[in-house]
């Protein structure tokens, strides 16, 4: 009898031990991220130049805002789509309305088709390009997802053939927040019904002036980040079709950058070193990162020069060292903007940037977003 116990308890103590490792060291799931997404509706009629600098201005300083965000401790994903309305160039019967890009997390794209907007005379339909950017965008049905749209505009809200409040609706059913922008007085916003708009939409209403200039404050560390900006684009290493043609638009992006002012092309590299700036897509490092990539299938033509003669052994060690040398000059960039951040937080007066799109546009995603349980 007691050799039979003996033998129940060791069976026993062996099935726990068994499953225990088993559960232990079997394949974790993926824990499902949620995604930020937002869609811009920019006026790009004849008065909106001072719009559309501003955004290709500050959409740097937002995206850094988002890149601290947090849901249930972990950072979502950002998608941004952009359409512009109100523009003459554009086709009557579509009502003057244009997707510029689908969804995407390519900020370098996204800031690629920002610097294509031109402005010129036209209607501007605000009801019409609402229910387009609800029936061609892909939204999803994820009801943890932050979804929201920002018009911008300073014609009437109700002009055109749709009415904004029927837009709207639709908008609600898909629990995606609708914001309104208006470029001019607050006031003539209000009478414009801009803010009805957004009250409808459970979203904020929001003034900017459109043709402010920008104040940009220099800091001591803005040319160190720059440098390791430099830096930084010599670790991503291209392949694929596009490859070769994206890591160039990352280099025209920068320039892009620089074109408007030092302290824009600061906060783009700043923006490069978070974890929202992934090019998985055309960058070995970043695809070795997310996926299992069968380096053998690489066509060596579409890699970078350096790298065509190479073994697959010698490629895959060159990947692992451009890994870790873009960890160390990302988060030598995250810690040169913390000290950033706070020399622009002493120098900066108090709403210097009240009434500019990243102040408006950051603040309502924040108030919007604490409602869905995220956190910064």
């Amino acid at each position: 009898m007691k050799t039979q116990a003996l033998k129940t308890f060791f069976i026993c103590a062996l099935l726990i031990a068994t499953s225990t490792y088993a559960n232990e060291f079997q394949p974790k799931k993926p824990i499902k991220k949620q995604t930020v997404k937002v869609a811009l509706l920019l006026d790009t009629s004849n008065s909106m130049d001072g719009l559309i600098n501003q955004a290709k201005a500050q959409l740097w300083e937002i995206v850094n805002e988002l890149s601290y965000a947090k849901y249930n401790g972990v950072a979502p994903n950002l998608e941004i789509a952009l359409y512009e309305y109100g523009n003459s160039n554009l086709s009557s019967k579509e009502g003057y309305i244009r997707q510029v890009l689908q969804f995407t997390s390519d900020l370098d794209e996204i800031s690629e088709h920002l610097f294509s907007l031109n402005t010129n005379g036209g209607s501007e339909y605000c009801g019409q390009v609402i229910k387009t950017s609800l029936k061609e965008l892909d939204w999803g049905s994820n009801k943890r997802d932050l979804k929201m749209i920002f018009i911008a505009g300073n014609e009437p809200f109700t002009q055109g053939k749709v009415n904004y409040k029927d837009a709207i609706t639709d908008a609600k059913e898909k629990d995606i927040i609708v914001n309104t922008i208006f470029c001019g007085d607050y006031n003539q916003g209000i009478s414009g019904m801009w803010q009805d708009g957004a009250m409808y939409g459970g979203g904020d209403y929001m003034t900017i002036n459109q043709n402010k200039h920008i104040v940009h404050i220099v800091t001591p560390y803005d040319n160190d980040i720059i440098i390791l900006n430099k830096r930084l684009n010599n670790t991503y290493i291209h392949y694929g079709t596009y490859g070769s043609s994206k890591y160039s638009n990352q280099a025209k992006q920068d320039m892009n950058a620089e074109s408007l002012d030092e302290a824009v092309a600061v906060k783009r590299a700043v923006t490069k070193s978070s974890n929202l700036y992934k090019n998985a897509e055309w960058d070995l490092v970043d695809a070795s990162e997310e996926k299992e990539i069968d380096f053998s299938k690489i066509k060596k033509e579409q890699l970078p020069k350096q790298l065509q003669n190479k073994s697959v052994k010698e490629i895959k060690t060159y990947v692992d060292e451009k890994r870790k040398e873009r960890a160390e000059i990302q988060q030598k960039i995250q810690e040169l903007n913390k000290k950033r951040k706070a020399y622009v937080a002493k120098k900066q007066q108090e709403n210097t940037k009240k009434n500019e799109l990243e102040s408006v546009m950051i603040k309502a995603i924040k108030k919007q977003a604490k409602k869905k349980n995220y956190s910064w």
